[in-house]
């Protein structure tokens, strides 16, 4: 009796591990599920996705959706889908709506978009429902120099064929505030904007942007126009500071290459007395050895000096003066007068 009752035990634990094992390899619940719904499988389909990591409830709920929508997919496809590391769910959710919005979506085409990364889903309710993107401020300058603050709504809906490869939102903001920049640097007078905003919508749109991205543009519409600076007459002002600084400059160079030429002429004119300076210091020498060769006489020397005494009264007189050099000018013509005598 105590030998029995513990391996009744282990007997009993040993069936439900094996019946346990037996519904996981053999998922005979969902198997019955998917007969009652329409969905023909075999239950060894389903015992071979155990063995591939497939989880069979994924597979069967998406044939399930599927087959009542009135979609054709083979649990293959959804098989390989999700091997492939996509979302089944999303896929068969977005291709029932699509399907419902009378939007040509096959699965070929919802599992690649899946696969590039995009939200099927959401990219089929983007093309059921239009989304507003709201631009940032976008400045740009007229002709006549005044600045257009301008701030646009872009209406657009997902184009399903473009999603793959399709540029994406910041492409079309881009290129919207581009068309923006153009239409109103082309304009004239920056009133001539602000009195007709729409044709900045029109000239956008006839760019065709929306080419070569995930989206369609449906309208553009302005939202707000500012008045910003006049650029024109900032840089006008910056250019004329910049002109009055170069003429500035130039004028010092040339006042420096002025003081520079007439420091040179007074260094020249210094050089020139030195050298006078240094002539006339030579005539004494030159009289002094007149007198040791007997060339020069005492009378030749005194006449000399009555002629410089003469010549320096006649130079006081001429400028007017009549100082002490005068006087002892005279003096020195009387004495010269005395030894002629």
């Amino acid at each position: 009796m105590d030998m029995g009752i513990p391996f009744v035990l282990l007997l009993a634990a040993g069936i439900i591990i094996f019946i346990f094992l037996f519904l996981y390899f053999v998922p005979v619940n969902l198997w019955v599920t998917a007969i009652f719904s329409g969905v023909r499988i075999s239950i060894l389909t389903l015992i071979l996705m155990r063995f591939r990591k497939v989880p069979p409830s994924i597979v069967v709920n998406a044939l399930i959706n599927s087959t009542k929508a009135g979609l054709t997919v083979t649990s293959n496809e959804i098989e390989t889908h999700y091997l492939a590391g996509g979302h089944v769910n999303n896929v068969i959710k977005a291709l029932i709506s699509a399907d419902k919005a009378n939007i040509p979506l096959d699965f070929k085409m919802a599992t690649a978009i899946d696969l590039a990364g995009r939200d099927v889903s959401d990219a089929v309710q983007l093309s059921v429902n239009p989304r507003v993107i709201d631009t940032p401020p976008v400045s740009a300058v007229g002709k006549n120099g005044i600045q257009l603050i301008v701030r646009a709504r872009v209406t657009v809906r997902a184009n399903i064929n473009q999603l793959v490869g399709g540029a994406g939102e910041e492409t079309i903001l881009a290129r919207v505030g581009e068309g923006i920049v153009t239409t109103i640097g082309s304009a004239a007078d920056h009133k001539a904007v602000l009195e007709n905003p729409d044709t900045i919508s029109k000239t956008v749109l006839e760019k065709g942007l929306d080419a070569g991205t995930a989206f369609e543009i449906l309208s553009i519409d302005i939202a707000d126009i500012d008045v910003g600076e006049n650029i024109g007459a900032k840089l006008q002002t910056e250019q004329a500071s910049a002109d009055l600084k170069v003429a500035q400059a130039k004028a010092e160079e040339r006042r420096a290459m002025a003081v520079a030429a007439e420091q040179e002429m007074k260094a020249k004119a210094q050089e020139a007395r030195a050298k006078v300076i240094e002539a006339e210091a030579q005539i004494p020498l030159a009289m002094a050895e007149a007198f040791r060769s007997g060339n020069l006489g005492v009378m030749d020397y005194y006449k000399i000096q009555n002629i410089q005494s003469d010549t320096g009264m006649r130079d006081s007189i001429s400028k007017g003066g009549s100082g002490g050099s005068g006087g002892r000018g005279g003096t020195g013509s009387t004495g010269g007068k005395k030894n002629d005598a």
